[in-house]
Protein backbone atom coordinates (compact mmCIF):
# COMPACT_ATOMS: atom_id res chain seq x y z
CA UNK A 1 0.00 0.00 0.00
CA UNK A 2 2.83 2.41 0.76
CA UNK A 3 6.59 2.14 0.11
CA UNK A 4 7.61 -0.75 -2.14
CA UNK A 5 10.22 -3.21 -0.93
CA UNK A 6 11.95 -4.31 -4.17
CA UNK A 7 12.98 -7.90 -4.65
CA UNK A 8 16.70 -8.64 -5.11
CA UNK A 9 18.17 -8.63 -8.63
CA UNK A 10 17.51 -11.74 -10.67
CA UNK A 11 20.02 -14.55 -10.30
CA UNK A 12 21.69 -16.07 -13.36
CA UNK A 13 19.35 -19.05 -13.10
CA UNK A 14 16.31 -16.77 -13.00
CA UNK A 15 17.57 -14.80 -15.98
CA UNK A 16 17.94 -17.97 -18.03
CA UNK A 17 14.30 -18.79 -17.35
CA UNK A 18 12.96 -15.25 -17.80
CA UNK A 19 14.93 -14.53 -20.97
CA UNK A 20 15.11 -17.84 -22.85
CA UNK A 21 17.75 -18.30 -25.57
CA UNK A 22 15.19 -18.84 -28.34
CA UNK A 23 13.78 -15.31 -27.96
CA UNK A 24 15.31 -11.94 -28.65
CA UNK A 25 14.29 -8.89 -26.64
CA UNK A 26 13.30 -6.08 -29.01
CA UNK A 27 11.22 -3.46 -27.14
CA UNK A 28 10.62 -2.66 -23.46
CA UNK A 29 7.93 -0.28 -22.22
CA UNK A 30 7.99 0.56 -18.50
CA UNK A 31 5.08 2.34 -16.84
CA UNK A 32 5.86 3.52 -13.32
CA UNK A 33 3.85 4.93 -10.50
CA UNK A 34 5.42 8.09 -9.10
CA UNK A 35 7.40 7.90 -5.88
CA UNK A 36 6.37 8.81 -2.35
CA UNK A 37 4.52 12.11 -2.04
CA UNK A 38 2.70 14.34 0.40
CA UNK A 39 -1.07 13.79 0.71
CA UNK A 40 -3.15 15.26 -2.11
CA UNK A 41 -5.30 17.07 0.49
CA UNK A 42 -4.68 18.25 4.03
CA UNK A 43 -6.59 15.90 6.34
CA UNK A 44 -6.75 15.03 10.03
CA UNK A 45 -5.33 18.22 11.46
CA UNK A 46 -7.66 17.27 14.33
CA UNK A 47 -5.33 14.32 14.96
CA UNK A 48 -2.27 16.58 15.05
CA UNK A 49 -1.10 15.91 11.48
CA UNK A 50 0.65 18.98 10.01
CA UNK A 51 -0.92 20.27 6.81
CA UNK A 52 2.47 21.09 5.30
CA UNK A 53 5.43 18.72 5.19
CA UNK A 54 9.14 19.75 5.05
CA UNK A 55 10.29 16.91 2.78
CA UNK A 56 10.70 18.63 -0.61
CA UNK A 57 14.27 19.94 -0.85
CA UNK A 58 13.95 20.41 -4.61
CA UNK A 59 11.99 23.66 -4.11
CA UNK A 60 15.18 25.24 -2.73
CA UNK A 61 16.97 24.82 -6.06
CA UNK A 62 14.58 25.37 -8.93
CA UNK A 63 15.61 26.52 -12.39
CA UNK A 64 13.59 28.18 -15.14
CA UNK A 65 14.38 29.10 -18.74
CA UNK A 66 14.07 32.87 -19.16
CA UNK A 67 14.39 34.98 -22.30
CA UNK A 68 16.80 37.92 -22.24
CA UNK A 69 15.38 40.51 -24.65
CA UNK A 70 18.74 42.27 -24.87
CA UNK A 71 20.54 39.23 -26.25
CA UNK A 72 17.61 37.32 -27.69
CA UNK A 73 18.93 34.25 -25.88
CA UNK A 74 17.50 32.02 -23.19
CA UNK A 75 19.36 31.67 -19.92
CA UNK A 76 18.63 29.88 -16.66
CA UNK A 77 17.17 31.59 -13.61
CA UNK A 78 17.83 29.82 -10.35
CA UNK A 79 15.28 30.41 -7.61
CA UNK A 80 13.64 28.86 -4.58
CA UNK A 81 9.94 28.52 -3.87
CA UNK A 82 8.23 29.35 -0.61
CA UNK A 83 4.62 28.36 -0.09
CA UNK A 84 2.03 30.91 1.00
CA UNK A 85 -1.33 30.13 2.60
CA UNK A 86 -4.18 31.73 4.53
CA UNK A 87 -3.67 33.00 8.06
CA UNK A 88 -6.37 32.90 10.79
CA UNK A 89 -7.89 36.16 9.51
CA UNK A 90 -7.27 35.46 5.81
CA UNK A 91 -4.00 37.37 5.86
CA UNK A 92 -1.19 35.78 3.84
CA UNK A 93 1.24 33.70 5.90
CA UNK A 94 4.05 31.35 5.01
CA UNK A 95 3.21 27.67 5.13
CA UNK A 96 5.40 26.06 7.77
CA UNK A 97 6.40 22.51 8.59
CA UNK A 98 5.88 20.84 11.98
CA UNK A 99 9.04 22.47 13.41
CA UNK A 100 8.47 25.84 11.77
CA UNK A 101 10.37 25.03 8.57
CA UNK A 102 9.77 27.64 5.86
CA UNK A 103 11.88 26.15 3.08
CA UNK A 104 11.61 22.67 1.53
CA UNK A 105 7.87 22.73 2.27
CA UNK A 106 5.85 20.43 0.02
CA UNK A 107 2.78 21.42 -1.88
CA UNK A 108 -0.18 19.01 -1.84
CA UNK A 109 0.61 15.76 -3.66
CA UNK A 110 4.22 16.72 -4.31
CA UNK A 111 7.03 14.22 -4.86
CA UNK A 112 9.09 14.20 -1.69
CA UNK A 113 12.80 13.60 -1.15
CA UNK A 114 11.94 9.98 -0.33
CA UNK A 115 10.01 9.71 -3.59
CA UNK A 116 12.99 11.05 -5.52
CA UNK A 117 15.22 8.47 -3.86
CA UNK A 118 12.98 5.51 -4.65
CA UNK A 119 12.39 6.51 -8.28
CA UNK A 120 16.13 7.05 -8.78
CA UNK A 121 16.67 3.61 -7.26
CA UNK A 122 14.13 2.15 -9.70
CA UNK A 123 16.26 3.54 -12.53
CA UNK A 124 19.31 1.92 -10.95
CA UNK A 125 17.51 -1.44 -10.85
CA UNK A 126 16.46 -1.06 -14.49
CA UNK A 127 20.10 -0.33 -15.37
CA UNK A 128 21.21 -3.44 -13.51
CA UNK A 129 18.82 -5.59 -15.56
CA UNK A 130 18.81 -4.06 -19.02
CA UNK A 131 22.36 -2.66 -19.18
CA UNK A 132 24.51 -4.83 -16.94
CA UNK A 133 22.79 -8.22 -16.95
CA UNK A 134 21.09 -8.39 -20.36
CA UNK A 135 23.24 -5.84 -22.23
CA UNK A 136 20.10 -4.78 -24.03
CA UNK A 137 20.82 -1.08 -23.52
CA UNK A 138 24.27 0.49 -23.98
CA UNK A 139 26.38 1.32 -20.91
CA UNK A 140 27.03 4.85 -22.23
CA UNK A 141 24.27 6.84 -23.88
CA UNK A 142 25.27 9.09 -26.76
CA UNK A 143 21.72 10.38 -27.26
CA UNK A 144 18.16 9.50 -26.31
CA UNK A 145 17.01 8.71 -29.85
CA UNK A 146 16.11 5.13 -28.94
CA UNK A 147 14.18 6.10 -25.78
CA UNK A 148 10.49 6.97 -25.51
CA UNK A 149 9.83 9.16 -22.44
CA UNK A 150 6.39 10.37 -21.38
CA UNK A 151 4.63 11.67 -18.25
CA UNK A 152 1.19 12.85 -17.20
CA UNK A 153 0.65 16.61 -16.63
CA UNK A 154 0.85 16.06 -12.86
CA UNK A 155 4.28 17.29 -11.69
CA UNK A 156 5.11 14.30 -9.48
CA UNK A 157 4.83 12.00 -12.51
CA UNK A 158 7.24 14.11 -14.59
CA UNK A 159 9.63 14.43 -11.64
CA UNK A 160 9.55 10.64 -11.20
CA UNK A 161 10.37 9.99 -14.88
CA UNK A 162 13.30 12.38 -14.65
CA UNK A 163 14.60 10.70 -11.49
CA UNK A 164 14.19 7.21 -12.96
CA UNK A 165 15.93 8.23 -16.18
CA UNK A 166 18.80 9.67 -14.12
CA UNK A 167 19.09 6.40 -12.19
CA UNK A 168 19.10 4.46 -15.46
CA UNK A 169 21.68 6.78 -17.02
CA UNK A 170 23.50 8.88 -14.40
CA UNK A 171 25.36 11.90 -15.76
CA UNK A 172 28.70 10.08 -15.97
CA UNK A 173 27.12 7.47 -18.29
CA UNK A 174 25.87 10.08 -20.78
CA UNK A 175 28.06 11.52 -23.51
CA UNK A 176 29.58 14.97 -22.76
CA UNK A 177 27.53 16.51 -25.59
CA UNK A 178 24.38 14.54 -24.70
CA UNK A 179 21.45 16.37 -26.35
CA UNK A 180 18.35 17.14 -24.28
CA UNK A 181 15.92 14.21 -24.47
CA UNK A 182 12.31 14.78 -25.50
CA UNK A 183 9.73 14.02 -22.79
CA UNK A 184 6.18 13.80 -24.11
CA UNK A 185 3.24 15.30 -22.20
CA UNK A 186 -0.39 16.01 -23.09
CA UNK A 187 -2.96 18.64 -22.26
CA UNK A 188 -5.24 17.44 -19.43
CA UNK A 189 -8.19 17.06 -21.80
CA UNK A 190 -6.19 14.68 -24.01
CA UNK A 191 -4.54 12.64 -21.27
CA UNK A 192 -4.94 8.87 -21.38
CA UNK A 193 -1.91 7.93 -19.28
CA UNK A 194 -4.28 7.72 -16.32
CA UNK A 195 -8.05 7.10 -16.08
CA UNK A 196 -9.25 10.61 -16.93
CA UNK A 197 -12.65 10.97 -15.28
CA UNK A 198 -12.23 14.76 -15.13
CA UNK A 199 -12.35 14.96 -18.94
CA UNK A 200 -14.53 11.97 -19.80
CA UNK A 201 -18.03 12.46 -18.50
CA UNK A 202 -19.21 8.95 -19.38
CA UNK A 203 -16.28 7.40 -17.53
CA UNK A 204 -16.99 9.71 -14.58
CA UNK A 205 -20.56 8.40 -14.52
CA UNK A 206 -19.33 4.79 -14.59
CA UNK A 207 -16.86 5.54 -11.79
CA UNK A 208 -19.60 7.08 -9.65
CA UNK A 209 -21.83 4.07 -10.21
CA UNK A 210 -19.18 1.56 -9.17
CA UNK A 211 -18.24 3.74 -6.18
CA UNK A 212 -21.88 3.90 -5.13
CA UNK A 213 -22.15 0.14 -5.44
CA UNK A 214 -19.16 -0.21 -3.13
CA UNK A 215 -20.76 2.23 -0.68
CA UNK A 216 -24.03 0.28 -0.73
CA UNK A 217 -22.16 -2.97 -0.11
CA UNK A 218 -19.83 -1.81 2.64
CA UNK A 219 -21.13 1.25 4.50
CA UNK A 220 -23.30 -0.69 6.98
CA UNK A 221 -21.01 -3.67 7.49
CA UNK A 222 -19.14 -4.77 10.59
CA UNK A 223 -15.90 -3.93 8.79
CA UNK A 224 -16.91 -0.29 8.37
CA UNK A 225 -18.07 -0.14 11.99
CA UNK A 226 -14.62 -1.35 12.98
CA UNK A 227 -13.03 1.50 11.02
CA UNK A 228 -15.35 4.03 12.65
CA UNK A 229 -14.32 2.69 16.04
CA UNK A 230 -10.67 3.22 15.10
CA UNK A 231 -10.86 6.64 13.42
CA UNK A 232 -14.25 8.08 14.38
CA UNK A 233 -12.99 10.45 17.07
CA UNK A 234 -10.98 12.35 14.43
CA UNK A 235 -13.71 12.51 11.78
CA UNK A 236 -15.51 15.85 11.17
CA UNK A 237 -18.61 16.55 13.24
CA UNK A 238 -20.81 16.60 10.15
CA UNK A 239 -19.44 13.22 8.96
CA UNK A 240 -18.66 11.25 12.11
CA UNK A 241 -18.89 7.76 10.59
CA UNK A 242 -16.27 6.31 8.29
CA UNK A 243 -17.78 5.27 4.96
CA UNK A 244 -16.84 4.79 1.32
CA UNK A 245 -18.44 8.18 0.67
CA UNK A 246 -17.77 9.89 4.01
CA UNK A 247 -15.89 13.17 4.27
CA UNK A 248 -13.02 12.48 3.94
CA UNK A 249 -13.78 9.52 1.71
CA UNK A 250 -12.42 6.15 2.69
CA UNK A 251 -9.92 6.34 -0.19
CA UNK A 252 -8.77 9.73 1.15
CA UNK A 253 -8.17 8.22 4.59
CA UNK A 254 -6.12 5.48 2.93
CA UNK A 255 -4.13 8.09 1.00
CA UNK A 256 -3.19 9.93 4.18
CA UNK A 257 -2.27 6.72 6.01
CA UNK A 258 -0.03 5.59 3.16
CA UNK A 259 1.61 9.00 2.79
CA UNK A 260 2.42 9.23 6.49
CA UNK A 261 3.76 5.68 6.66
CA UNK A 262 6.27 6.52 3.92
CA UNK A 263 7.76 9.48 5.79
CA UNK A 264 9.19 10.62 9.10
CA UNK A 265 7.81 10.65 12.65
CA UNK A 266 7.03 14.38 12.51
CA UNK A 267 4.18 13.60 10.12
CA UNK A 268 2.56 10.56 11.68
CA UNK A 269 -1.01 9.94 12.73
CA UNK A 270 -2.10 8.35 16.03
CA UNK A 271 -1.35 4.64 16.25
CA UNK A 272 -4.98 3.66 15.62
CA UNK A 273 -4.60 4.60 11.96
CA UNK A 274 -1.93 1.93 11.50
CA UNK A 275 -3.97 -0.93 12.96
CA UNK A 276 -3.18 -3.91 10.66
CA UNK A 277 -6.77 -5.13 10.49
CA UNK A 278 -8.02 -1.62 9.72
CA UNK A 279 -5.48 -1.15 6.93
CA UNK A 280 -6.44 -4.51 5.43
CA UNK A 281 -10.12 -3.55 5.40
CA UNK A 282 -9.44 -0.15 3.83
CA UNK A 283 -7.30 -1.68 1.10
CA UNK A 284 -9.86 -4.37 0.25
CA UNK A 285 -12.72 -1.89 -0.05
CA UNK A 286 -10.60 0.70 -1.86
CA UNK A 287 -9.47 -1.79 -4.49
CA UNK A 288 -13.08 -2.82 -5.10
CA UNK A 289 -14.34 0.77 -5.34
CA UNK A 290 -11.64 1.94 -7.75
CA UNK A 291 -10.78 -1.10 -9.85
CA UNK A 292 -13.68 -3.59 -9.95
CA UNK A 293 -15.06 -1.81 -13.02
CA UNK A 294 -12.06 -2.85 -15.12
CA UNK A 295 -12.63 -6.49 -14.26
CA UNK A 296 -16.36 -6.41 -15.02
CA UNK A 297 -17.11 -3.90 -17.77
CA UNK A 298 -15.67 -3.59 -21.25
CA UNK A 299 -16.89 0.03 -21.46
CA UNK A 300 -15.11 0.81 -18.18
CA UNK A 301 -11.88 -0.66 -19.55
CA UNK A 302 -12.29 1.15 -22.85
CA UNK A 303 -12.85 4.64 -21.44
CA UNK A 304 -10.55 4.26 -18.45
CA UNK A 305 -7.40 2.70 -19.90
CA UNK A 306 -8.15 1.53 -23.44
CA UNK A 307 -6.57 4.54 -25.13
CA UNK A 308 -3.27 4.00 -23.35
CA UNK A 309 -3.21 0.27 -24.05
CA UNK A 310 -3.96 0.98 -27.69
CA UNK A 311 -0.87 3.21 -27.75
CA UNK A 312 1.26 0.56 -26.02
CA UNK A 313 0.21 -2.13 -28.47
CA UNK A 314 0.56 0.29 -31.39
CA UNK A 315 4.20 0.88 -30.53
CA UNK A 316 4.84 -2.87 -30.31
CA UNK A 317 3.19 -3.45 -33.66
CA UNK A 318 5.14 -0.54 -35.11
CA UNK A 319 8.33 -2.17 -33.88
CA UNK A 320 7.26 -5.49 -35.39
CA UNK A 321 6.45 -3.73 -38.67
CA UNK A 322 9.87 -2.10 -38.52
CA UNK A 323 8.49 1.42 -38.82
CA UNK A 324 8.73 4.67 -36.88
CA UNK A 325 5.26 3.89 -35.44
CA UNK A 326 7.20 2.37 -32.52
CA UNK A 327 7.12 5.90 -31.02
CA UNK A 328 10.13 7.27 -32.84
CA UNK A 329 8.05 9.68 -34.92
CA UNK A 330 7.20 11.52 -31.66
CA UNK A 331 10.62 11.76 -30.02
CA UNK A 332 12.99 12.12 -32.97
CA UNK A 333 15.21 15.21 -32.72
CA UNK A 334 14.40 16.14 -36.33
CA UNK A 335 11.01 14.63 -37.20
CA UNK A 336 10.96 16.53 -40.48
CA UNK A 337 14.30 15.09 -41.67
CA UNK A 338 14.66 12.87 -44.70
CA UNK A 339 15.52 9.70 -42.75
CA UNK A 340 12.42 10.13 -40.57
CA UNK A 341 10.18 10.72 -43.57
CA UNK A 342 11.54 7.53 -45.08
CA UNK A 343 11.21 5.55 -41.86
CA UNK A 344 14.95 5.09 -41.45
CA UNK A 345 15.63 6.71 -38.10
CA UNK A 346 16.70 5.04 -34.86
CA UNK A 347 14.19 2.42 -33.62
CA UNK A 348 12.80 2.77 -30.11
CA UNK A 349 14.16 0.16 -27.72
CA UNK A 350 13.04 1.41 -24.32
CA UNK A 351 10.04 3.42 -23.09
CA UNK A 352 9.53 5.04 -19.71
CA UNK A 353 6.16 6.57 -18.78
CA UNK A 354 5.48 8.34 -15.47
CA UNK A 355 1.95 7.70 -14.27
CA UNK A 356 -0.09 6.73 -11.21
CA UNK A 357 -1.44 3.91 -9.07
CA UNK A 358 -4.74 4.08 -10.95
CA UNK A 359 -2.86 3.51 -14.22
CA UNK A 360 -1.06 0.37 -13.11
CA UNK A 361 -4.06 -1.25 -11.43
CA UNK A 362 -6.25 -0.41 -14.43
CA UNK A 363 -3.81 -2.08 -16.83
CA UNK A 364 -3.47 -5.23 -14.76
CA UNK A 365 -7.22 -5.50 -14.04
CA UNK A 366 -8.15 -4.90 -17.69
CA UNK A 367 -5.84 -7.75 -18.73
CA UNK A 368 -7.29 -10.09 -16.11
CA UNK A 369 -3.93 -10.08 -14.33
CA UNK A 370 -4.72 -8.13 -11.14
CA UNK A 371 -4.74 -11.04 -8.72
CA UNK A 372 -3.05 -9.58 -5.65
CA UNK A 373 -5.93 -7.43 -4.44
CA UNK A 374 -3.28 -5.02 -3.18
CA UNK A 375 -3.09 -1.31 -3.95
CA UNK A 376 0.02 -0.52 -6.04
CA UNK A 377 2.72 0.86 -3.72
CA UNK A 378 4.69 4.00 -4.52
CA UNK A 379 7.26 3.50 -7.31
CA UNK A 380 5.58 0.33 -8.54
CA UNK A 381 6.15 -0.41 -12.20
CA UNK A 382 4.93 -2.59 -15.03
CA UNK A 383 7.39 -3.74 -17.68
CA UNK A 384 5.78 -4.76 -20.98
CA UNK A 385 8.46 -6.57 -22.96
CA UNK A 386 8.25 -7.61 -26.61
CA UNK A 387 10.41 -10.44 -27.92
CA UNK A 388 10.96 -11.92 -31.35
CA UNK A 389 12.19 -15.24 -32.59
CA UNK A 390 15.53 -14.47 -34.26
CA UNK A 391 16.05 -15.34 -37.89
CA UNK A 392 18.77 -17.75 -38.88
CA UNK A 393 21.37 -15.00 -39.36
CA UNK A 394 20.79 -13.59 -35.90
CA UNK A 395 20.39 -16.88 -34.08
CA UNK A 396 23.69 -17.02 -32.26
CA UNK A 397 24.54 -17.75 -28.68
CA UNK A 398 23.86 -15.02 -26.15
CA UNK A 399 26.93 -12.98 -25.21
CA UNK A 400 25.50 -12.45 -21.76
CA UNK A 401 25.22 -16.05 -20.67
CA UNK A 402 21.80 -15.16 -19.28
CA UNK A 403 19.73 -16.79 -21.99
CA UNK A 404 17.86 -14.45 -24.30
CA UNK A 405 19.69 -13.31 -27.40
CA UNK A 406 20.00 -9.55 -27.13
CA UNK A 407 20.72 -7.49 -30.25
CA UNK A 408 23.82 -5.28 -30.03
CA UNK A 409 23.09 -2.07 -28.11
CA UNK A 410 22.64 1.17 -30.01
CA UNK A 411 25.97 2.93 -29.69
CA UNK A 412 26.19 4.79 -32.97
CA UNK A 413 24.82 8.23 -33.74
CA UNK A 414 21.46 8.55 -35.47
CA UNK A 415 23.24 9.43 -38.72
CA UNK A 416 24.70 5.92 -38.96
CA UNK A 417 22.87 2.74 -39.82
CA UNK A 418 22.90 0.41 -36.82
CA UNK A 419 22.31 -3.33 -36.79
CA UNK A 420 18.90 -2.79 -35.23
CA UNK A 421 18.05 0.11 -37.51
CA UNK A 422 18.83 -2.02 -40.55
CA UNK A 423 15.81 -4.15 -39.68
CA UNK A 424 13.46 -1.26 -40.26
CA UNK A 425 12.04 -0.62 -43.69
CA UNK A 426 10.89 2.69 -45.09
CA UNK A 427 7.40 4.13 -44.54
CA UNK A 428 6.73 7.77 -45.31
CA UNK A 429 4.67 9.95 -42.95
CA UNK A 430 3.93 13.57 -42.26
CA UNK A 431 6.29 14.90 -39.52
CA UNK A 432 4.84 14.25 -36.08
CA UNK A 433 2.39 11.64 -37.37
CA UNK A 434 2.73 7.86 -37.40
CA UNK A 435 3.42 6.16 -40.71
CA UNK A 436 0.79 3.91 -42.24
CA UNK A 437 0.51 0.69 -40.31
CA UNK A 438 -1.74 -1.82 -38.59
CA UNK A 439 -1.19 -0.84 -34.97
CA UNK A 440 -4.67 0.65 -34.53
CA UNK A 441 -6.42 -1.63 -37.01
CA UNK A 442 -8.65 -4.06 -35.15
CA UNK A 443 -7.44 -7.64 -35.14
CA UNK A 444 -10.54 -9.06 -36.79
CA UNK A 445 -10.05 -6.67 -39.72
CA UNK A 446 -6.44 -7.70 -40.43
CA UNK A 447 -5.75 -9.47 -43.68
CA UNK A 448 -3.71 -12.66 -43.70
CA UNK A 449 -0.73 -10.70 -45.02
CA UNK A 450 -1.07 -8.09 -42.24
CA UNK A 451 -1.48 -10.72 -39.54
CA UNK A 452 1.65 -12.46 -40.76
CA UNK A 453 3.64 -9.37 -39.73
CA UNK A 454 2.90 -10.28 -36.09
CA UNK A 455 4.17 -13.85 -36.40
CA UNK A 456 7.14 -14.74 -34.25
CA UNK A 457 6.61 -11.89 -31.75
CA UNK A 458 5.73 -12.38 -28.09
CA UNK A 459 4.67 -10.13 -25.20
CA UNK A 460 5.46 -10.71 -21.52
CA UNK A 461 4.42 -8.55 -18.56
CA UNK A 462 6.24 -8.16 -15.26
CA UNK A 463 4.74 -6.23 -12.33
CA UNK A 464 7.30 -5.15 -9.74
CA UNK A 465 9.68 -7.76 -11.20
CA UNK A 466 7.17 -10.61 -10.87
CA UNK A 467 5.77 -12.24 -14.02
CA UNK A 468 2.00 -11.98 -14.50
CA UNK A 469 -0.11 -14.02 -16.89
CA UNK A 470 -2.99 -12.93 -19.13
CA UNK A 471 -5.74 -15.58 -19.04
CA UNK A 472 -6.69 -15.13 -22.69
CA UNK A 473 -3.18 -16.22 -23.70
CA UNK A 474 -3.42 -19.64 -22.05
CA UNK A 475 -5.04 -21.61 -24.93
CA UNK A 476 -2.66 -23.49 -27.24
CA UNK A 477 -1.35 -21.38 -30.08
CA UNK A 478 -1.71 -18.11 -28.16
CA UNK A 479 1.54 -18.34 -26.21
CA UNK A 480 5.10 -19.51 -26.54
CA UNK A 481 5.16 -23.27 -26.40
CA UNK A 482 5.91 -24.32 -22.85
CA UNK A 483 5.45 -20.89 -21.23
CA UNK A 484 2.02 -19.26 -20.92
CA UNK A 485 3.52 -15.97 -19.70
CA UNK A 486 4.69 -15.20 -23.25
CA UNK A 487 1.57 -14.18 -25.20
CA UNK A 488 1.84 -14.13 -28.95
CA UNK A 489 1.67 -10.52 -30.12
CA UNK A 490 -1.31 -11.53 -32.25
CA UNK A 491 -3.23 -12.84 -29.22
CA UNK A 492 -2.24 -9.93 -27.00
CA UNK A 493 -3.33 -7.39 -29.61
CA UNK A 494 -6.66 -9.19 -30.07
CA UNK A 495 -7.33 -9.06 -26.31
CA UNK A 496 -6.47 -5.38 -26.03
CA UNK A 497 -8.27 -4.39 -29.24
CA UNK A 498 -11.58 -5.35 -27.64
CA UNK A 499 -11.34 -2.38 -25.28
CA UNK A 500 -9.43 0.17 -27.37
CA UNK A 501 -11.75 3.11 -28.14
CA UNK A 502 -12.31 4.11 -31.76
CA UNK A 503 -12.90 7.77 -30.82
CA UNK A 504 -12.25 8.33 -27.12
CA UNK A 505 -13.51 11.89 -26.93
CA UNK A 506 -16.72 11.09 -28.77
CA UNK A 507 -17.33 7.97 -26.69
CA UNK A 508 -16.69 10.00 -23.53
CA UNK A 509 -19.64 12.19 -24.51
CA UNK A 510 -22.06 9.25 -24.47
CA UNK A 511 -25.15 9.59 -22.30
CA UNK A 512 -24.46 9.57 -18.59
CA UNK A 513 -27.98 8.18 -18.08
CA UNK A 514 -27.29 4.91 -19.89
CA UNK A 515 -26.94 1.82 -17.67
CA UNK A 516 -23.55 1.75 -15.94
CA UNK A 517 -23.31 -2.00 -15.45
CA UNK A 518 -23.15 -4.53 -18.30
CA UNK A 519 -26.20 -6.69 -18.90
CA UNK A 520 -24.09 -9.84 -18.87
CA UNK A 521 -20.59 -10.65 -17.56
CA UNK A 522 -17.70 -9.13 -19.52
CA UNK A 523 -14.64 -10.68 -17.88
CA UNK A 524 -11.26 -9.06 -18.48
CA UNK A 525 -8.26 -10.61 -20.17
CA UNK A 526 -9.96 -12.49 -23.03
Amino acid sequence: MTTLTPRPPYTDAELRTLYPPNLELQLVQVLLRHGERSPVSARFQSAGLPAFWPYCSAVRQLQSAVLDRHTGQFSTLQWKRRLETFGPHDEPVLAAGPKGELDAVCDMGMLTDKGRETTFDLGTRLRKLYVEQLRFLPPVLLNADSLYLRATPIPRALDSVQETFTGLYPSHTRAPAFPAPAILTRAPGDETLFPNDSNCRRFAALSRAFAQRAADRWNTTDEMAYLTKLYGKWMPEDSPRVAVDSRPRLSGIMDTINSTLAHGPETRLPKEFYDPKGREIIEKIGVEEWFAGYKESQEYRMLGIGGLMGDVVGRMVGSAERSTADGEYEVARKPESGPMKNGKGTPIRFGLSGCHDTTLAAILASLGAYDTGKWPPYTSHIAIEMFRKPDAAAASSSPTGSGAIIPPSESSSSSGKSWFGSLFSSASAKPGNPPPGIGRKRSEALSAEERAKLDGYYVRIRYNDEVVKVPGCKPPGKHLEGDESFCTLDAFKAIVDKFVPQNWKQQCRASTQAPAFPAKPEPAGY
